[in-house]
């Protein structure tokens, strides 16, 4: 494990308080979304979409932003090499597992109010009960107008959440599989449980009835607006240091914010390079980056033909060189080696919390199914570039061969022919509700990032 300075052990401290309030102000993709592009904005970054209809020129140095439908999010700052030459590209994600609130969720059951959800991305469903929640969301309202919803995160806030059974009862529950301990169904969230005095007087479900009082007061949402919101439940409470030595970081979807806030960092901090610089926040990773805001969609490639056009250099020719010619980090966790579960890591080929980012040359299942594959050639640049600036990293697979695996965004940059490589944070409780990551690593990370920008 590397050593640090009394100087550098307190830069580490000023990026995790910067990241954990990162993390607390984008619990869900539209409001990390939002976040980035305030940060952006802060730092010079303009509306490629006001560029464009403005008919304006881009030139090198020119920093713009564009977002595809408040989800997904590109960055980029325009190099003094041509678009043909190349890009030098990282991709993270910015949705995380949670519950999403169903389009007709809100009923009454034994006089409890119940708002009934769909689990989002793999999660173990038991971890998901007898915690306390937040409800982040949007709603579009009949009329058009839309509202922002967060419920849950203010101290003065009631939480809500998803109840278990009693472990006095719980014999046959503890005797199924750990899959089904607890159904997709049964993650519903308790929000309610005084009625309507109107309504009980009527004998109706008079607790439904208070709880939409309450929308109709706070938020003016009838309970047909649920058709068009988009509700998220997510573990609530603010990201907090962890361990007796505060080495570590404890909270709510570090898959993948942690890489997110890393790129954002390096791309903020990086020196003017030669090539242009993207960098890419994604949407739907979670469930196979598919939709008009994964990126499986042209959001990506259509961005970077706009940012051609806007530079005068835009021909289908050259659009394909510039994707073909490009340099990607796929930006994305990896497992931390967890001595309690060893069992299921190759001790040798595992990334440890505090040894740095983690580069995996191939992802996927089992016989690396799913998975790109990284050039010998691609990393050997890599590491003289992070040698050269002395930066901690290390090579990982995601568990042993046949223990399982997972996928990232990489393969669908390499489609386009380009060196791509998964590089990103190693951490613990990957997908449950609260993800623990070390502060070294994120520091650490950033240089990589960093360093990969400014080859």
């Amino acid at each position: 494990m590397k050593q640090y300075t009394e100087a550098e052990y307190s830069r580490q401290e000023a990026l995790a308080k910067t990241y954990r309030r990162f993390l607390d102000a984008g619990k869900t993709e539209r409001e990390c979304a939002a976040n980035i592009v305030a940060i952006a904005k802060e730092h010079g970054y303009r509306d490629l979409e006001e560029i464009l209809q403005k008919k304006e020129s881009l030139k090198a140095g020119d920093r713009v932003y564009a977002v595809n439908m408040h989800k997904s999010v590109i960055l980029a700052e325009i190099g003094t090499a041509g678009f043909e030459k190349g890009m030098q590209i990282i991709g993270s994600h910015l949705d995380s597992p949670r519950l999403d609130i169903k389009q007709k969720p809100l009923y009454e059951s034994s006089g409890m109010a119940y708002l009934d959800t769909h689990y989002y991305g793999g999660v173990k469903k038991y971890q998901w009960v007898a915690t306390p929640m937040a409800l982040h969301g949007t709603v579009v309202k009949a009329n058009g107008e839309t509202v922002k919803i967060v419920i849950g995160e203010d101290a003065e806030d009631p939480v809500i959440g998803v109840t278990d059974l009693l472990v006095h009862l719980s014999s046959a529950q503890l005797g199924k599989k750990g899959s089904v301990v607890v159904e997709g169904e049964a993650l519903d969230v308790l929000v309610g449980l005084r009625p309507d005095k109107k309504e009980t007087d009527e004998k109706k479900d008079a607790v439904k009835a208070y709880i939409l009082k309450l929308l109709k007061e706070k938020y003016g949402m009838e309970e047909a607006d649920f058709i068009s919101a988009e509700l998220e439940v997510v573990p609530a409470g603010k990201a907090r240091n962890f361990g007796l030595d505060n080495s570590m970081i404890m909270a709510y979807g570090q898959d993948d914010r942690i890489c997110a806030f890393c790129s954002l960092t390096a791309m903020l901090e990086s020196g003017v390079s030669e090539k242009t610089k993207v960098c890419l926040f994604a949407d739907k990773e979670e469930i196979g980056s598919v939709g008009a805001t994964g990126m499986e969609s042209r959001f990506f490639e259509n961005t970077v033909a706009e940012l051609m056009e806007a530079a005068g250099t835009y021909s289908e020719l050259k659009l394909r060189r510039a994707l073909k010619h490009s340099r990607m980090l796929s930006a994305d966790v990896n497992a931390g080696y967890d001595p309690l579960y060893h069992d299921v890591f190759d001790k040798n080929n595992a990334a440890y919390l505090g040894k740095g980012a983690v580069i995996s040359k191939y992802t996927g299942a089992r016989g690396k199914s799913g998975s790109n594959d990284a050039n010998a050639e691609y990393l050997g640049a890599l590491r003289q570039a992070f040698d050269a600036k002395n930066v901690a990293y290390q090579t990982a697979e995601l568990g042993k061969v046949d223990a399982g695996g997972g996928g990232t965004i990489a393969y669908i940059l390499a489609a386009y022919g380009m060196e791509v490589v998964d590089l990103g944070v190693a951490i613990l409780n990957m997908h449950a509700q609260y993800e623990v990551s070390a502060k070294a690593d994120v520091y650490e990370t950033v240089s990589c990032y960093r360093a990969f920008y400014e080859m």
